[in-house]
Parts: structure tokens; C-alpha cells; sequence
């Protein structure tokens, strides 16, 4: 009593390199004659998405090359004019578009680690302390905007938890209780995977349309 109406593929996250999508569409092409062979017809064919950003440097790098993207499987996929073709690209459209901007709480002065405490934490950006990921820390102004030296910090938020930790060891200016922190390339993530763990308030989002830095 299942009727069978497409095929969805998944081949991964965070894809920089295209060479992986060459290889999908073969596996798509191979799928699709065996299921034509089956006498099954099919609706939709769903080629996931996967295309990566560039969390390190997200100002130069702020849209991956879709064009190529999409030359590659115009290339290697074989026609099939009687589906729907669908691609999930939202990260890769969506993620440089927004910034988690937290304010200072606290320098921590260890002996042998600065510790960074910020306003925002895990329940704002869960994606580091659920799997390590690598967000770009930036200080927006600030005290000593003109110094060249930088100070590592361990950039933490306020949240009793071992993992509540957005970097460490990040080399940035000297950084003071107040100043403004932004947590880059958090468009994808940020606001829907947040919660109210510890009874937090989710923050607000503020929308713009000015493309201005």
C-alpha cells in the first residue's frame, strides 16, 4: 500500500570540492534506470543539497559559485523531462546572511587561558557545543580599535555548561566588558535551532535589507 513517487538523495554537508556531485549524478542516473526498469513512475527526483560556505572568511567568500554547481549536474545528469528536479541549497544561500551580534559580559583573566563571556549562548547558536563547529569571531568596534595587538580568548557564553563554548585559543583585539561580539555565518542555524534552556529568552531578530558592511 506504499506508492512510490520519487527518489531523494543525501550525500553530505559542508561539500566545498564538486567532484562529490560528479559522482551523484551517476548514482542518480543508475537509480533511475532501475527504477524505470521496475515499471515505476516517478514524480520528483530530490538531489538534496550539501554545498558548503566559507565559515573561515565569509566577507570574501560570501555565495558559493552555484553557476558551476549547476553546470556540473546540466552536464552529468541524463535528462529526465518528465520529473521535478529538486536541490536543498538553503545553507548556501541563507548561511553569510546573518550574524549572532552578542555584548560582553566578563573578561576572565586565567593563568593560562583568557575566557571571553558573552550574553549569547548555546541556546542561541547550539551548533558548536552539538558538533564543533567553526564560526568566525569578530569584535565590532570597540576600545583600542587602532591597536594591532591581538590576545587570545577562549569566546564562551554565560550558560553552565562545559560545551557552551563558540571558540577557543581565537586571536582578537583586546576585548572589554560591553563591547559588541559577532558570531558570523549563523543565517542557516541560528534562530531555528534555538531554545529556552535555562529559562533564556530567545533573542531578537532584527532584519535588513541594507547590503552596506
Amino acid at each position: 500500500n506504499i506508492k512510490l513517487t520519487g527518489l531523494h538523495f543525501h550525500i553530505g554537508s559542508q561539500i566545498r570540492d564538486l567532484k562529490p556531485f560528479r559522482s551523484l549524478c551517476l548514482k542518480v542516473n543508475e537509480y533511475y534506470e532501475k527504477v524505470k526498469l521496475r515499471q515505476i513512475e516517478l514524480t520528483h527526483m530530490n538531489l538534496g543539497g550539501g554545498l558548503g560556505i566559507d565559515y573561515e572568511e565569509p566577507d570574501l567568500n560570501s555565495i558559493p559559485e552555484l553557476k558551476s554547481y549547476f553546470e556540473l549536474f546540466n552536464q552529468f545528469l541524463d535528462p529526465m523531462p518528465e520529473l521535478e528536479i529538486h536541490f536543498e541549497l538553503g545553507r548556501s544561500i541563507v548561511g553569510q546572511c546573518g550574524s549572532l551580534i552578542s555584548k560582553v559580559l566578563y573578561i576572565k583573566n586565567g593563568v593560562n587561558t583568557d575566557f571571553m563571556i558573552l550574553d549569547a549562548g548555546m541556546t542561541e547558536l547550539i551548533r558548536p557545543a552539538l558538533y564543533q563547529s567553526y564560526h568566525k569571531v569578530e569584535r565590532l568596534g570597540g576600545s583600542d580599535t587602532d591597536s594591532q595587538e591581538l590576545k587570545r580568548y577562549d569566546v564562551v557564553g554565560p550558560i553552565c555548561e562545559s560545551s557552551d563554548c563558540f571558540g577557543k585559543a581565537r586571536m582578537l583585539p583586546p576585548t572589554h566588558r560591553g563591547d559588541l561580539i559577532a558570531i558570523r555565518s549563523t543565517g542557516a542555524y541560528g534562530e531555528v535551532m534555538a531554545s529556552s534552556y535555562n529559562l533564556r529568552d530567545k533573542a531578537n531578530a532584527v532584519y535588513s535589507d541594507d547590503l552596506k558592511p
